[in-house]
């Protein structure tokens, strides 16, 4: 959990794109190609990983993973609502509707009569003189905004197929009832929050990891069956609850947990039980020492005074020694008594000092109480690095971690933007030091 890396669909995919009866097999040799640098040297080991993987949803991803060893396997949230969302609109009733309001938006779109004719309505009737939009069937909100677009414009759009010059036109074409546009206002109000959510998870200045589970089971409330709800939003919600039902479980649900109760936004997990909240931080506890017993240096380069704020630790400890420019430390020789005994009594009293260390820290941290939720948690763990030595390690290993695949997605479309019939000279160096730019540095007005 020490880094995060991020994988989407990519050049290297298109270029071994495999046959029907192979496509297995591929998967299997691109994950092997995961575990081995540039120059083919092993980077990762398979029993002992520790870097989390954010791919989308898609079977090969999960085969290349496997194969790579790498652990844990964050499937991309925003794919994972997409999916939920298009089974909620793949109920009857919600797809008949669709495909009436996407004939409407064609005919308009194909029509420069009767666009202008939709436009003067518009302006007869005070509504916005926007454009009807029509949906991609990759993006399910593009199908929220077709409805959304269309409930805005209802009035101009009724009463542009009525006249004369439209109408001779578009016989096979009707307006919505009054039954199709409360299902269409229902609709909407029902997928507004994922809608939402998408557009949280996709921002790539903040952590996002730590919103998966509160996200999750907040969409899963708002699904919850309501007596009030007509037919077609009782069936919507019971198609998205089921496409949600089994994702993130086992492994991938442990680390998402972990990763809220490290957020300090969300530690307190209010939608949890008081014996759920205290296994995840036991897990905490332990994941926490087994960092600091396989890295015993990094104690030694703590802020100067962290075991003061800490329980456990006085000021009276004897001082660590001054470290070398920068910040590295020559390793000091070992005396005859420490090279026989050390292993047996010194780590064993390391540890033991490790493990009171972080109890003291997940005690005073679960006191805390919760930050806004606009603030970043990072920040705050690293203004607070001096109070939990231990666990602002740890809390910064998961909350690196994307919970999206998106902004992998978006560096390929940025490399797009770059490299094009008139720049194709650009050497790879070039190309890389660009890209940086385009997603790193921000221009003052």
């Amino acid at each position: 959990m020490a880094g995060a890396a991020s994988s989407g669909e990519g050049k290297e995919m298109e270029m071994v794109e495999p046959k029907a009866g192979f496509k297995s097999d591929v998967w299997k040799h691109f994950g092997f190609s995961l575990k081995r640098n540039e120059k083919g040297e092993k980077v990762t080991d398979k029993e002992n990983t520790g870097i989390a993987v954010v791919t989308d949803n898609a079977r090969n991803m999960g085969v290349a993973v496997k194969e790579a060893g790498l652990s844990p396997h964050v499937k991309c949230f925003a794919h994972t609502l997409n999916l939920a969302s298009q089974a909620g609109l793949k109920v009857n009733r919600v797809s008949r509707l669709l495909g009436r309001v996407r004939r409407v938006a064609a005919f308009f779109h194909r029509s420069s009569t009767a666009t202008a004719v939709l436009t003067s309505k518009q302006q007869m009737l005070n509504l916005p003189v926007h454009k009807l939009i029509m949906d991609v069937v990759t993006r399910w909100n593009s199908s929220l905004d077709m409805i959304e677009r269309y409930l805005e414009q209802q009035q101009a759009i009724a009463a542009a197929l009525l006249s004369s010059e439209v109408r001779r036109n578009a016989r096979e074409i009707d307006s919505l009832d009054a039954a199709d546009i409360a299902d269409a206002e229902d609709i909407v109000k029902l997928l507004t929050p994922l809608k939402k959510a998408t557009t949280v998870l996709c921002d790539e200045s903040r952590p996002t990891i730590s919103l998966i589970i509160p996200l999750k089971h907040m969409i899963q409330v708002s699904m919850a069956p309501c007596d009030v709800d007509s037919n077609t939003v009782s069936q919507m919600k019971a198609a998205i609850l089921n496409d949600l039902a089994d994702r993130y479980q086992g492994e991938q649900a442990e680390f998402l947990y972990e990763s809220s109760a490290l957020d300090r936004r969300f530690r307190a997990l209010p939608h949890l039980n008081n014996s759920e909240r205290d296994e995840i931080f036991n897990r905490l506890k332990l994941k926490a020492t087994q960092m600091q017993n396989q890295n015993p240096s990094e104690e030694e380069s703590a802020a100067p005074g962290s075991h003061e704020h800490v329980a456990g630790h006085s000021k009276t400890d004897p001082p660590q020694k001054a470290h070398a420019v920068g910040g590295v430390s020559p390793p000091s020789k070992k005396t005859a008594l420490e090279d026989l005994l050390g292993d047996s009594f010194s780590q064993g009293d390391s540890r033991t000092q490790h493990t009171a260390q972080i109890d003291a820290e997940i005690d005073l941290y679960r006191k805390e109480t919760s930050i806004s939720l606009m603030a970043c948690p990072l920040e705050w763990w690293k203004d607070n690095a001096q109070r939990y030595p231990l666990l602002s390690t740890l809390a910064k290993s998961y909350l690196s971690v994307p919970a999206t695949s998106v902004p992998s997605e978006r560096v390929f479309s940025v490399a797009g933007d770059i490299v094009n019939a008139q720049r194709s000279q650009l050497l790879p160096d070039n190309v890389d030091m660009l890209i940086f730019l385009k997603k790193n540095l921000s221009l003052s007005e």
